[in-house]
C-alpha cells in the first residue's frame, strides 16, 4: 500500500471556463467518499465531494465504490483575468497533483492558473416614464458566477453623450426573475432640450465595453406637453443662431417648466430630509424640554434574524436622543443558539435591554404577546427585527403623546434596500378610520399608550399576517377619534431585501386571507354583517356594505341645451342602475334649442323625472340649491351633465358609503375621462391651489399611492359633478354659496363646511364613472372668465385662511406640493418646517 492515504488525479483543467475535473480514493477506506479542499492563493474558497461515478478507476483499482469523481467551477474570484494559485487539499493537507502538460513525467501541487474575464450582460430597456429614462442590467465575469448589479451604464441621444448612471436602483422584478443582485436598475432624467416632440434616438450601452443593453436604441419622441414640445423647439432654434441671439434664446429657456424633485428621487430628497428632521427635534429640545420623560417599551419579537439587520435594528434603538427605553427582545422558539447568543450580546451591552425565549414557536403574535406581558413603560412601541428606527424616533413620538395626550400615534414611514437607499415613502393622512379598514396603512411606527394596550387584549394569532391590522382594529374600536394622533414625519424604515415582506407580496402567504378575516370580524362587532375581499390579490381590501334601508336619492342635473350629453347622462341612469330609489331633478338653466325643449317635453311625464325651468344667468351654486329645495329625499346626489354612468351599482355602492357610519356627510366618486385616465379621485385644498384633484391623468388600473385610487378612503373634499349628500346636512350648511362662489370652488367650499363641523367626506373607489370634465361651460381659463375666476379664489382664500383643514389638508401629507401632479412631487425639505 502506498505510504500516503489518499490517491487522486486531476484529468482535466478547463481554462476558458474555470473548470476543473479528474478523481480522487481515500485508500485506507475505499467505500468512503473523498472531501476535497479547494484554495486560491492560499485561501480556502471551497469544498468538493468526489461523489460522481468514475467505472473506470475502480477496474483499474480494483475497489467496490466507483463513487470517485469529481468536477467543479471556480469561483469568480479566480477567474478575474489575475494570475492566481491554484491547489487542492485531501483531509489530511496533503496535495492533489496537476499534471505538466509539457513534461507528463511530472506534477505540480499548485497550478497557476489565469482566465480573462468574459463579462455576460442580461438586461432591458423599459422605456421612457415622465421624462426619466428606465431599465435594468445585470452582469457576471464567468457562468458560473451569481448576476451582480451596479453596471456602469451610458446614454446617448442622438449620438450626443446625456449622461453616464450606475445602475444601483432596487428592482424587486428583476429578483424574482433572475434571482440576482436586487440593486441592477437605472433611471436618468433626458435633457429638457430633447423634450420638443419630434423623434429621438437613445442609445444605451454598457461601461466600458460599450454593450448595447436589450431594447437599444430606443427612438421615441419626447413631450411633457404641447406647450413644452413648442417652447423646446424654439429654444433649440434659437441655440442654432449667432451668438447675438443669445439672449432671446435664454429668455425662451426660462419659460419652459424645470420639473422638481419627484417620488423617482426620493433617495436624494431623504438624505436631505434627515439632517434637518434632527435639527428641528433639537431646536424644540432646546425650546420646550420635555417635562415629563415616561418609560417607553420597545417590543422586538425574533426568529432566526439575518445577523447583520439585525445588529442594525438594535443599534438603530442604541442611538436613540430619548433615552428612557427598555427594549425587550423575545426569542420566538428559534432553537438556535446563534440567535440566542446574539440577545444574550446585547442584555450584557446595554442594561435597558432585556431578553427572553420562548420553548416554542408561538408566531409573532404569541411573541409580542410575551413581550407586552414584560412591559414596564406608560408607552408601547410595536419594532420588527429587521428594521430601523430614526434616531429621533422615540423623542418626537414621547413629545407628541404629552403634548396632544393621544393614546394611538403613529408617523411616517419609508424603506430602505440592501444598497442602503432610501425608497417608496408611505406618507400617510391623518386618521382615517374608513382608510384603516381598506389596509393597515397605520403600519409603523405603532406607538401607544401601554394600559390601551393591555385593554385592547392580546395580539390574535389566528391573524399571523394581519395580526397588527387586527390588534389596530381592536384598539380604534376603545380609542376615541380624537385621542389617534399622525406624528407627519418619517420616523421609521422597513426593511426592504428579497426575503422581506415589503418586498414581494408572495412573501405574506395567507396573510390576505388573514386581513380579510380580521376585517370582517371587526365590522362584525360593530354590528354590520359586511362582505370584504381582496383587491387584486393585495392586501388592500374592498367592502360591501348591507343596506339598514334604503333612504330615497334625487339625483339634479343642470343644464343648458347640450341636448346630446344630456340625454345621455340620464338616459345612462334610467337604463343601467339596480338602485331603485331615485329620482332625476332636471334643471333647465334657458335651454333655447329646438330639439332640446322637443326632448323636456317628451320625458316630462317620466315617473322618475321632473324639470325645473331656471331662466337666470348661469349660476351653478343657485341651480343645485334651488333643485334641493324642490326635493323631500333623504339624499342629494349633485351630477354634472356630462357625467356618464354604466356601472350598474355605482348609485348603490355611493348610497352605502353613506349609510356605513352616522359621521359620514358626503360621498364622491371615481371619475374617469374619456380616454381612461383618472379625473377626480378627491381633492386636495390649501392656500397655495385653493383645490386641485388627486391622481389626475393617472391610468385608471393604477393602484394610485398606496392603493387610494382603488379603495376607499377619507378626503378633505369632493368634486360637485358627482357629489351624494345628506340632505339635511346639505340644508344645515345653507347649501352651495349662491353669493359669493357662483361657479368655482363652491364645491371644496360646502365641504370645507361639512369637514369643519365634524363630519367626514369619503371617496368611493368602487363607483366609476365617465365625466367629460368642462363640456357643460367650458374652462375657467378662458379671459372672458378670468376676472369672476380671480374674484372667487380671492373669497375662499379669506374665508378659509386660517382654518387648520385648509391650511394643512389632514388627508394629503404635507411633504407633497399640491399642484397638478399630486403625490408625485415633493416639496423642498427646507420648507417643511418653514
Amino acid at each position: 500500500m502506498p505510504a500516503h492515504q489518499f490517491q487522486g488525479f486531476v484529468d482535466t483543467v478547463d481554462s476558458q471556463n474555470g473548470i476543473i475535473a479528474g478523481w480522487a480514493v481515500n485508500l485506507h477506506e475505499p467505500s468512503r467518499v473523498v472531501l476535497l479542499h479547494v484554495l486560491v492563493d492560499g485561501q480556502e474558497v471551497m469544498q468538493v465531494l468526489c461523489d460522481l461515478k468514475r467505472e473506470d478507476v475502480r477496474q483499474i483499482l480494483r475497489i467496490p465504490s466507483n463513487k470517485l469523481g469529481f468536477r467543479f467551477r471556480l469561483p469568480p474570484e479566480a477567474c478575474d483575468g489575475a494570475q492566481h494559485g491554484i491547489s487542492i487539499r485531501f483531509d489530511d493537507r496533503t496535495a492533489l497533483l496537476f499534471p505538466d502538460e509539457d513534461q507528463p513525467d511530472r506534477a505540480h501541487e499548485t497550478l497557476t492558473f489565469s482566465r480573462p474575464p468574459q463579462t455576460e450582460y442580461q438586461s432591458c430597456v423599459d422605456g421612457m416614464f415622465e421624462g426619466l429614462l428606465r431599465g435594468w442590467v445585470v452582469s457576471r465575469n464567468h457562468p458560473g458566477a451569481d448576476w451582480s448589479g451596479h453596471v456602469v451604464v451610458s446614454v446617448r441621444v442622438d449620438g450626443v453623450p446625456v449622461g453616464t448612471v450606475r445602475a444601483d436602483c432596487y428592482r424587486g422584478d428583476v429578483v424574482e426573475f433572475l434571482k440576482s443582485a436586487p440593486n441592477c436598475g437605472f433611471e436618468l432624467p433626458i435633457p429638457q432640450r430633447y423634450h420638443d416632440g419630434l423623434p429621438h434616438e437613445i442609445t444605451i450601452t454598457s461601461l466600458p465595453d460599450e454593450i448595447p443593453l436589450v431594447g437599444s436604441p430606443l427612438v421615441t419622441a419626447l413631450a411633457d406637453d404641447q406647450l413644452t414640445a413648442k417652447l423646446v423647439q424654439i429654444e433649440n432654434s434659437i441655440a442654432a443662431l449667432h451668438q447675438q441671439l443669445t439672449a432671446l434664446r435664454n429668455t425662451t429657456r426660462s419659460l419652459i417648466p424645470r420639473k422638481p424633485l419627484s417620488l423617482q428621487h426620493y433617495d436624494r430628497w431623504a438624505k436631505s430630509y434627515y439632517p434637518l428632521l434632527r435639527e428641528q427635534t433639537a431646536l424644540l429640545r432646546k425650546a420646550r424640554p420635555l417635562k415629563e420623560t415616561p418609560l417607553v417599551s420597545v417590543l422586538c419579537p425574533t426568529w432566526r434574524p439575518d445577523e447583520a439587520e439585525f445588529r442594525a435594528a438594535v443599534e438603530s434603538v442604541l442611538d436613540q436622543t430619548y433615552e428612557n427605553w427598555e427594549l425587550i427582545l423575545v426569542d420566538d422558539g428559534s432553537q438556535c443558539e446563534r440567535t440566542r447568543a446574539l440577545l444574550r450580546e446585547y442584555a450584557r451591552k446595554d442594561r435597558r435591554i432585556r431578553t427572553f425565549s420562548l420553548k416554542v414557536n408561538r408566531g409573532i403574535a404569541g411573541a409580542t404577546n410575551k413581550a407586552i406581558s414584560h412591559a414596564k413603560g406608560a408607552y408601547i412601541a410595536f419594532f420588527d427585527h429587521d428594521d430601523l428606527l430614526v434616531d429621533v424616533a422615540l423623542e418626537n413620538m414621547v413629545r407628541a403623546a404629552l403634548e396632544t395626550g393621544a393614546r394611538l400615534l403613529y408617523c411616517d414611514e419609508d424603506k430602505v434596500d440592501a444598497g442602503g437607499h432610501f425608497l417608496e415613502p408611505n406618507l400617510k393622512p391623518d386618521y382615517d378610520y374608513r382608510y384603516l379598514l381598506g389596509c393597515n396603512y397605520i403600519c409603523h411606527l405603532t406607538f401607544m399608550e401601554a394600559d390601551t394596550v393591555r385593554q385592547t387584549g392580546p395580539l390574535d394569532s389566528r391573524h399571523d399576517g394581519a395580526q397588527d391590522h387586527d390588534f389596530l382594529l381592536r384598539a380604534v374600536e376603545i380609542i376615541p377619534r380624537e385621542a389617534i394622533h399622525h406624528v407627519p414625519e418619517i420616523l421609521y424604515h422597513w426593511r426592504k431585501s428579497p426575503n422581506s415582506t415589503s418586498s414581494s407580496v408572495s412573501n405574506k402567504g395567507n396573510a390576505i386571507r388573514a386581513g380579510e378575516a380580521c376585517i370582517t370580524e371587526h365590522l362584525k362587532r360593530r354590528g354590520i354583517k359586511a362582505t370584504v375581499s381582496s383587491v387584486e390579490h393585495l392586501s388592500l381590501y374592498s367592502i360591501r356594505w348591507p343596506f339598514q334601508k334604503q333612504p330615497a336619492v334625487s339625483i339634479i342635473i343642470p343644464f343648458r341645451d347640450q341636448l346630446d350629453m344630456t340625454r345621455r347622462c340620464v338616459e345612462s341612469l334610467l337604463d343601467t342602475q339596480t338602485y331603485s330609489a331615485f329620482d332625476i331633478i332636471l334643471v333647465n338653466n334657458f335651454s333655447t334649442n329646438r330639439e332640446t325643449l322637443a326632448w323636456l317635453d317628451g320625458i316630462r311625464n317620466h315617473d322618475r323625472i321632473s324639470i325645473l325651468h331656471v331662466e337666470e344667468a348661469f349660476n351653478y351654486a343657485r341651480l343645485n340649491n334651488l333643485a334641493a329645495r324642490h326635493s323631500n329625499s333623504d339624499l342629494l346626489l349633485f351630477l354634472n351633465n356630462d357625467v356618464i354612468v354604466t356601472q350598474p351599482d355605482f348609485l348603490k355602492r355611493m348610497v352605502q358609503e353613506t349609510q356605513a357610519a352616522p359621521d359620514v356627510g358626503a360621498v364622491g366618486a371615481r371619475l374617469l375621462y374619456p380616454n381612461g385616465t383618472i379625473q377626480h379621485a378627491g381633492v386636495a385644498v390649501g392656500p397655495d391651489i385653493i383645490g386641485v384633484h388627486v391622481h389626475r391623468l393617472q391610468p385608471a388600473k393604477a393602484f394610485g399611492y398606496i392603493g387610494r385610487l382603488c379603495i376607499s378612503h377619507e378626503v378633505t373634499a369632493i368634486t360637485g359633478a358627482a357629489m351624494l349628500v345628506s340632505h339635511p346636512l346639505f340644508d344645515a350648511m345653507g347649501g352651495f354659496d349662491e353669493v359669493g362662489l357662483t361657479v368655482a370652488y363652491n364645491d371644496v367650499d360646502l365641504c370645507l363646511k361639512i369637514r369643519d363641523n365634524g363630519y367626514r367626506i369619503l371617496f368611493c373607489a368602487e363607483a366609476e364613472a365617465v365625466h367629460h370634465e368642462s363640456f357643460s361651460r367650458g374652462s375657467d381659463d378662458r379671459p372672458e372668465h378670468e376676472a369672476r375666476f380671480f374674484n372667487e379664489k380671492q373669497i375662499m382664500l379669506e374665508r378659509w385662511k386660517d382654518n387648520p383643514l385648509f391650511k394643512n389638508d389632514p388627508a394629503y401629507p404635507h411633504y407633497f406640493r399640491q399642484d397638478l401632479r399630486t403625490f408625485f412631487d415633493l416639496r423642498n425639505p427646507e420648507d417643511l418646517w418653514s
